[in-house]
């Protein structure tokens, strides 16, 4: 499947109707998704992280890039790869890596996860038009907005934020931990499709769709329940065997 096939999901979309992007972390759980007609993934990189064995944030860049390829390689639907800050590599590379990787797509976030601080954004957005140059229309670009997640609950930033890297030649934005209740004012303000996620207490899929959401992702989420379900398959395996 094409970057354009990709692109176009997000488009002409009716209001409750966003495109529900699971997040596969391996190979398996990539054609498991596939399999039940979802039209495309979206990786997330704390769950492909926790599936390697590393905390979020602390993947290596060569390791991602193969977890993202495993992926890639069983499935015919588009893909779309969490590269969180682009592992410090330059534009140029990083998008060869990238697309060499088989995805049509990359999130890209504006915080430092070691420092858990917020980039400046013109900065940010410099950085992101250098992507997209590299990249051409051949990567459908949703750049991360974490405002929100790091404290700042007045909109105004994120809405700064979104529209320079909208500016910039982002696809798609993401106001990651923005309130439901917020979510026409963002739709209002930005141009571009808005990725959101649902966190406990979230109003259901249709819902964020009607108040704005554009496409909806769930982060390491899709994850962490198969892991519950693995410790409950293991606790029931072990409470068989005699004591």
């Amino acid at each position: 499947m094409t970057v354009e096939t990709f692109r176009s999901l997000h488009h002409d979309r009716a209001p409750g109707d966003p495109l529900v992007l699971p997040g596969p972390w391996d190979a398996a759980s990539a054609l498991a998704f596939a399999d039940a007609g979802f039209p495309a993934l979206a990786t997330p990189s704390a769950g492909v992280a926790a599936s390697l064995g590393y905390e979020d944030g602390q993947t290596p860049a060569d390791e991602m890039f193969a977890a993202v390829a495993r992926i890639t390689r069983v499935v015919s639907i588009p893909v779309s790869a969490d590269v969180e800050a682009g592992y410090g590599l330059a534009p140029k590379e990083l998008v060869a890596r990238i697309l060499g990787s088989g995805a049509v797509g990359c999130n890209l976030e504006d915080s430092d996860s070691t420092t858990h601080s917020l980039k400046d954004p013109q900065r940010h957005a410099d950085w992101l038009a250098e992507v997209r140059a590299e990249a051409g229309d051949r990567l459908f670009i949703n750049a991360r907005v974490d405002s929100f997640l790091r404290g700042v609950s007045d909109p105004a930033e994120a809405i700064t934020r979104a529209r320079l890297y909208a500016a910039a030649g982002a696809d798609c934005v993401y106001p990651i931990a923005a309130p439901p209740g917020q979510l026409p004012l963002l739709r209002k303000e930005i141009d571009v499709p808005i990725n959101v996620a649902p966190f406990p207490g979230s109003p259901p899929i249709a819902e964020l769709g009607r108040l704005g959401a554009t496409r909806i992702t769930f982060g390491p989420g899709l994850q962490r329940k198969a892991t519950a379900a693995v410790r409950k398959i293991a606790e029931e395996l072990r409470a068989d065997l005699p004591h």
